[in-house]
């Protein structure tokens, strides 16, 4: 790849805390990929279509809301509707592990509770990308 990995870091709906996301997002960019913060209070069609218009690798939603079982299920859906399957749609927050098994069934990426190395996220997305978007 000769450009730098792009990640969509988003917070979906009303929970306004955003210090994990904002964390991911330094992280992420200290580790050399290019990172997109879309800010507080978005929903699924916003994310989505801000990760289409900024050609992204890869979205990350951090939620600690209790709605991981709405949000992502719609995330999921309108990227199969633009044909994002290319596109990571991974994330972390207050997630218990019975529902991130579900939510990976569904094609969510591997999901991350709190307290999670952020070198391991980098890696997991890195790893990600090389392996399903070759160019």
């Amino acid at each position: 790849m000769n450009r730098p990995i792009r990640v969509l870091v988003a917070k979906v709906g009303l929970d306004g805390h955003d210090r994990g996301a904002k964390v991911i997002a330094t992280a992420l960019r200290d580790a050399g990929m290019e990172v997109i913060y879309t800010g507080l209070r978005q929903t699924p069609e916003m994310v989505v279509n801000a990760a289409l218009q900024e050609d992204v690798d890869a979205i990350g939603v951090s939620i600690l809301s209790g709605a991981h079982n709405t949000v992502f299920p719609k995330i999921i859906a309108l990227m199969k509707e633009k044909n994002m399957q290319d596109v990571l749609l991974t994330g972390g927050g207050i997630i218990p592990d019975d529902d991130m098994k579900n939510l990976q069934t569904l094609g969510v990426g591997k999901l991350f509770p709190p307290g999670t190395n952020t070198h391991e996220i980098a890696a997991y997305i890195k790893e990600w990308v090389k392996a399903n978007r070759p160019f």
